[in-house]
């Protein structure tokens, strides 16, 4: 990106889990990046490396975990 502004939008579970890296060693890099996260996740947890912006979602976190 070579706007240095990132907005990203992960999936929740395995998705994030491969991108978060890339997006740790892009604002390490100098970009200003922005994650969008659900309020009921998982393992989507904050850090100083990025923004995070949380949003609404209708679901709790034990309707989430029931398929599981």
């Amino acid at each position: 990106s070579h706007g240095g502004k990132l907005l990203v939008v992960p999936m929740v579970g395995s998705h994030w889990l491969s991108m978060q890296e890339v997006v740790e060693k892009l604002s390490e890099r100098g970009h200003e990046v922005v994650v969008l996260v659900p309020e009921v996740s998982w393992q989507m947890a904050t850090t100083q490396a990025y923004k995070v912006v949380t949003y609404p979602v209708s679901q709790t976190l034990e309707e989430l975990d029931n398929p599981f």
